[in-house]
């Protein structure tokens, strides 16, 4: 009994500090959010609270204002995940390749991650001005000295929910790819170059090569990309308040809403929506990890 506990007791000391701030801050939190989202507390009035079931996730998922925020977030998404893939994938390619100031390009494609999300925003909300013509500002304005008039566009403020949201993912597309670039050239410079090289002894041409035997060797980071990036989108609060305010109802998404709601104090029906975004993530997040452990314990 004393050695088991000479063995082990020792880590396990090392490890209760942060068990126990994760216990408090991250566990004990989302607990007392689920509790509050329970609760009728609608104001910041020190009255008694009742609980009243999931009447506040029903009520939420009734109010056209969430359900917009939700397919507002649903576009998002799949705009942020396309877009990002494509360019992180096609400068790893062009990098994999071996390209003259190799280590320049990929600073310049990584360093957009070092600007906080927030001042991301606010650069690319005066780029995306949607005024046009004489009162033309950032790209807008850029179009019109190039003479490229028909380029002009009012971005996030007409159109459609798609190019909508495709123009407030666009910032965090640019900020993004870069990551994603880095996890894909690591795995390119991680594949063992015998296979490249029975592949083209076996006559693979250079499509066939990466098609076949490189990109199937890729498959664990390229589900790795899509969860991160999954529940990075549900997470891009700061970008879109930098870019449109708190109240453009066209770019609100859950996050912008609970904001909305907090500022009017109403805990429960804020806590409600905090807690649809922890499923969303969830739902993502469950069954990579379900994923990877099978397949470490295959190993």
């Amino acid at each position: 009994m004393h050695g088991r506990i000479r063995t082990w007791g020792p880590g396990a000391l090392v490890l209760l500090p942060t068990v126990l701030l994760l216990g408090y801050f991250v566990y004990g939190l989302i607990a007392w959010t689920f509790n509050t989202s329970l609760t009728d507390k609608h104001n910041a009035r020190p009255v008694p609270t009742n609980y009243v079931g999931f009447e506040n996730y029903a009520n939420l998922f009734g109010e056209d204002r969430f359900l917009n925020s939700l397919k507002n977030l649903g576009v998002l998404t799949v705009a942020f995940i396309v877009g990002t893939l494509i360019f992180g994938v096609l400068w790893a390619l062009l990098l994999e390749k071996g390209v003259p100031g190799e280590s320049v390009f990929r600073s310049v494609f990584l360093f957009p991650m070092a600007i906080s999300m927030i001042a991301s925003g606010v650069v690319w909300g005066w780029l995306l001005n949607p005024s046009q013509g004489d009162d033309a500002r950032g790209l807008n304005r850029l179009f019109s000295i190039l003479n490229l008039n028909f380029l002009e566009n009012p971005w996030w403020t007409a159109g459609s929910r798609w190019t909508t949201m495709a123009a407030i993912a666009l910032p965090a597309v640019w900020q993004l790819s870069g990551y994603i670039m880095a996890l894909f050239l690591a795995g390119f410079r991680g594949i063992p170059p015998e296979l490249r090289e029975a592949a083209r002894v076996d006559g693979a041409s250079e499509f066939k090569l990466y098609r076949h035997v490189l990109f199937p060797q890729l498959s664990p980071i390229a589900l790795s990309a899509l969860i991160i990036l999954g529940h990075m989108s549900l997470k891009l609060f700061d970008l879109i308040y930098a870019i449109t305010g708190p109240n453009q109802f066209r770019t609100e998404v859950p996050s912008i809403y609970m904001w909305n709601t907090l500022l009017r104090s109403d805990m429960a029906k804020a806590a409600a929506i905090a807690i649809v975004l922890l499923a969303v993530v969830a739902v993502l997040v469950i069954p990579y990890v379900a994923y990877t452990v099978r397949q470490e314990s295959e190993e």
